[in-house]
């Protein structure tokens, strides 16, 4: 089993900066990939990018890229969600997941892929 919890969530003024953090606890050693995703009000859920643990590659969707980071240290945990120029259109709920199956990144979109997830976030953007 792993444990995700999120923290760093808040309210800013639009084109300032947050970061997340996830840390993991339990069995930490079997995580492929940490993914972030976010959910606004009515909306469907959506993926936000990913980071691959052993190469440290990281893959974004259209909507963030250039703005948003993922990151982690070497000890790998916790993982960071650095988000600059905000906007109010990226106001959601932010869940980070972890993944255990050795997938092709771009399979790690789907949140289907994923084997874990923290409580989420919130992320609040005022224009």
């Amino acid at each position: 089993q792993v444990q995700l919890v999120e923290s760093g969530g808040g309210s800013v003024q639009a084109g300032g900066s947050l970061r997340l953090s996830c840390a993991a606890s339990g069995r930490t050693f079997s995580i492929y990939a940490m993914g972030w995703f976010r959910q606004a009000p009515g909306k469907e859920r959506e993926f936000v990018g990913v980071i691959m643990r052993s190469t440290g590659n990281t893959y974004y969707a259209d909507s963030v890229k250039g703005r948003f980071t993922i990151s982690m240290d070497n000890a790998k945990n916790p993982v960071y969600l650095t988000m600059n120029s905000l906007k109010p259109e990226d106001t959601a709920v932010y869940y980070c997941a972890a993944g255990t199956t050795n997938y092709n990144p771009s399979l790690y979109q789907r949140g289907t892929a994923y084997n874990y997830w923290g409580q989420g976030t919130q992320v609040t953007v005022a224009s």
